[in-house]
This record gives C-alpha cells, sequence and structure tokens, in this order.
C-alpha cells in the first residue's frame, strides 16, 4: 500500500504528525493543527530503492561546486545595497546582502507594502547610471499594476527602471525574476503567491513553506536578494508554518501604533547582522520617512516643569531613546482603587507601589494611579523602575522635578537601586541632550560625563530625597 503524503502541521511551533488535534500535542495551541501536502517528487530525482531500504536523491554524477577551504573563500566581492535609508541599513546590518531572502512582517495598514515600494524607488533611481542590473521587481499579489502606480505616486517612488507586477503564480513570480535578473526582487505577500504544484489553500502551511522554499533557491541561484512581505496572526506573530522564519535570512517586524504616526523596524533574525538593532520611521501622507534622531519623539515640549514626570533612558538595540514617564494620583472613590497604565507593565506597577509605600513613605495603595508614556513610548525595561517611582512620588507630593534631572536604576523588593547595563552610554546621550543631573544606582567604576551631575544613590528613600520628593501624600 502506497504511503500518503498527507501529514499535519502546527503553524506555531511547527510540529508535525500523522494525525490531527484540535489542540496541538507540542506547544499546546488550539486550533493551530492544518494539513499539509508533500509536494510530488520529480521522477527523474529518485532512484529505486535497495530491498529493505528507503529511496533517497541520487547522487549527482557531475558535482557543480566543489568543496573550497573557508580561507580562500573571498567575500571582498560581496557588496550590500543600500535601500536609501539609514534606519533599514541599520537594522539589516549594513544593507541587503546579495541572494539573502528578507521577511518583512507586520498588522495590517502597518504600512509594510510602502516601506518597501519606497525602498525600491529609492534602489532604482541610485542604480539609474548603472550599466547592469539596475532594475527592481516589484511583483504584487494583492493589488493591480495600476493600484500600484497610483501608491508610487504618491510617495515619489516612479522610476524607469522600477517593474511592476501583478500576479499570485508562483511560477510565474519565479519566471519574471529569472528573466529580469533584478538588482532586488519585492514579492508582496507571501501569503498571497500560489504554486500550482502542490495542494492547499492560498495562504496555507503547505503553500507558504513552497513559496518561500522556491524564493530562496532562485535567490541563491541568481544571487538575487528578495524582500518577502508576511502577514501576522491575530496575537501578532508571522502567520503561517514556524519553519518559514527558519527558512528566511533576515525577519524584521513592522511595529507601531495605528493611532500615531510612529513606526518601528525591529530585526529578529538576522544571519549579516545584530538582531537588537530598532530603525525609527514616521509614517505621512506622503510615505515613509525615516527619523535619524528620535530623541525628541518622546519627551514632551513644555520647558516648566510639572509634577508627576520623570525622564528615563532606555536601550532599544545599539540606542538610548529617553522616555517621559507621566503619573497621575487621586483619591480614589471606588472600592478597588483603578490602576490605568499606557507603556509600562502594570505587574511592575504593582510591585512599586508596594516598594513606595513600604520603602519611600509613600501610602498609594487606596490611590486611583494613571501612568503613562509619551507618543507610544515603552517604558518596560527594569531601568525605567527609578523614573516611575519618581514620577508617582512627585504626582503624590505636588513637588515638580526639574526638567533637566532624569533618574535610571532597577528597583528592588527591598528598596535598593540595582545597576542597569550600559549606563554610560545612556548618561552620554543624556548629556547630549541637555541634562544636567542623573540619578543612578551605585556606580562600580568611575564614570565621568562632561556637562552632567552623577548622583549615585543606594536605595529608593535616597533617590526620592535627592529630588526632594520626601515629603507624604495628602
Amino acid at each position: 500500500m502506497a504511503k500518503s503524503n498527507v501529514s499535519y502541521v502546527c503553524t506555531e511551533c511547527g510540529w508535525t504528525g500523522s494525525k490531527w488535534y484540535g489542540r496541538c500535542p507540542e506547544c499546546g495551541q488550539w486550533g493551530t493543527i492544518e494539513e499539509f501536502r508533500e509536494a510530488k517528487p520529480n521522477p527523474s530525482t529518485t532512484r529505486t530503492a535497495a530491498p529493505g531500504r528507503t529511496a533517497r536523491t541520487t547522487a549527482s554524477a557531475v558535482v557543480s561546486s566543489a568543496a573550497q577551504p573557508i580561507t580562500q573563500i573571498d567575500t571582498a566581492s560581496v557588496t550590500r545595497i543600500p535601500t536609501g535609508f539609514g534606519e533599514f541599513d541599520r537594522v539589516l546590518g549594513g544593507g541587503i546582502v546579495p541572494g539573502s531572502v528578507v521577511l518583512i512582517a507586520g498588522e495590517p495598514g502597518i504600512g509594510k507594502s510602502t516601506l518597501l515600494l519606497e525602498t525600491a524607488g529609492n534602489i532604482a533611481k541610485a542604480s539609474s547610471g548603472a550599466a547592469q542590473r539596475n532594475t527592481v521587481l516589484y511583483i504584487s499579489g494583492e493589488e493591480s499594476q495600476a493600484q500600484v502606480r497610483l501608491r508610487a505616486s504618491r510617495i515619489g517612488a516612479v522610476e524607469e527602471n522600477l517593474l511592476l507586477a501583478s500576479t499570485t503564480d508562483l511560477a510565474t513570480a519565479l519566471g519574471l525574476i529569472e528573466q529580469h535578473k533584478p538588482a532586488l526582487a519585492i514579492v508582496d505577500s507571501a501569503q498571497t503567491i500560489v504554486s500550482q504544484d502542490v495542494d492547499g489553500i492560498s495562504g496555507g502551511s503547505t503553500q507558504v513553506r513552497e513559496v518561500a522554499s522556491a524564493l530562496i533557491d532562485t535567490a541563491k541561484s541568481l544571487d538575487v536578494p528578495v524582500l518577502l512581505v508576511g502577514h501576522v496572526t491575530k496575537d501578532g506573530s508571522i502567520a503561517g508554518p514556524r519553519t518559514l522564519e527558519h527558512l528566511v535570512d533576515v525577519v524584521c517586524q513592522f511595529e507601531g501604533d495605528s493611532q500615531t504616526a510612529l513606526r518601528m523596524l525591529r530585526a529578529v533574525k538576522n544571519r549579516f547582522g545584530p538582531t537588537d538593532e530598532v530603525g525609527c520611521f514616521d509614517m505621512s501622507g506622503v510615505g515613509i520617512e525615516e527619523v535619524t534622531d528620535p530623541a525628541g519623539l518622546f519627551l514632551s515640549s513644555t520647558d516648566a516643569p510639572v509634577e508627576g514626570t520623570c525622564v528615563t533612558f532606555t536601550l532599544d538595540g545599539h540606542r538610548s531613546l529617553p522616555v517621559e514617564v507621566q503619573a497621575l494620583v487621586t483619591k480614589s472613590v471606588l472600592p478597588t482603587p483603578r490602576r490605568a497604565v499606557n507603556g509600562v507593565d502594570t505587574n511592575r506597577i504593582a510591585m512599586l507601589v508596594a516598594v513606595l509605600y513600604r520603602h519611600g513613605g509613600l501610602a498609594l495603595l487606596t490611590n486611583d494611579l494613571y501612568i503613562s508614556t509619551i507618543a507610544g513610548g515603552v517604558a518596560k525595561e527594569p531601568a525605567c523602575d527609578l523614573a516611575i517611582c519618581a514620577a508617582l512620588a512627585s504626582a503624590a507630593t505636588n513637588v515638580p522635578i526639574a526638567k533637566t534631572t532624569c533618574a535610571i536604576g532597577e528597583i528592588s523588593l527591598t528598596g535598593q537601586v540595582r545597576p542597569v547595563p550600559r549606563l554610560e552610554y545612556r548618561l552620554r546621550e543624556a548629556a547630549r541632550l541637555g541634562f544636567t543631573m542623573a540619578i543612578v544606582p551605585p556606580l562600580r567604576t568611575s564614570v565621568h560625563v562632561d556637562g552632567l551631575t552623577i548622583v549615585p544613590v543606594q536605595s529608593l528613600k535616597d533617590a526620592l530625597e535627592a529630588m526632594r520628593l520626601t515629603k507624604r501624600a495628602k
């Protein structure tokens, strides 16, 4: 009896089995098991197995590429392709590597297609004077050529070297790449392209895996980089089988709040660069613009000190960003005091309020507390604890903190101020932005930053005294 080529794959963790389950036996997720049909093998690449053994692909009689010692392989000829966005190049590690496959994932309407279309326009414009491989191929499976042309006109990406194609057939897309051999190929998106050689619906595990594998083979053989757009699920993870992320070379998440113009590009996986970099972009009606210095995005514009605010510095990749934490403390009229937060960790707020009561002398357990950051900033790093406590204490005592003072440090349950990584890097960024005083944890080594007064504190109580916030709340 012939063995069935039907298996079942978990789209969340990649588990495979011969039987369908409502709940994945590996990761425990419900409703993630989908039917998967293996592509039929090419008869010319198989051989008859020996008795008692499984058939395998035969070894090639003529080896196309011989193995070489690693010391003799030349990498000087590999030149990265600049995208036209310094922030995009930073995330990729210096530009697009020829022959690589980059997956750009994000929520619908976040601006993935706009970013890649503008990138295509930048590369096509920069390579307009080149003698060879000066074209960029944009393949859309979601929009027609006219729709893409209208968006390109709006964002200023209309170039003679930018080729547009609209198809959902994988064979046609591969043929276009082989025919034009562009400097860059963009496929939008992986979930809309369908292969006629395998079964399965568009966007299913079988189709997505086949599309990704075929594009990777073409990219490697022709040395053409491919930017692949990917959708995300309801919980924010990349749609399709988990193996999709393992197959590609680079995985980037394009994030942002739909109510704000700020967009962040993060590298989740990168074979050619760091994975802790982040790029900042601004979404507008005329396209996407990079934000080379996002320092002022997360700070309020007022110069007068206001109670209930404190500035801290977080690390996002190799970049230090200032984040302003705002707090509002009011008397509660409810049996259970309200805790409303935005941009900070709710569980950590509960812990810090208890530490403030036990070691800071501020009784806020029965008050309504509202804590938020500016312009969608994120203050969930432990190094933001001291600034959150300072903002709460400032709001409770009605004592403003100077606009030129920042607080950096982690708070333990014993009320101690603990060290944070790369403190000197944060302090230098604070001095560059005009801050004159920094409340920091105890220093292990001497740190000197011109124009900045560094005040080390041992405990939360010492920090509140240094900022004159020891007055009890009314």
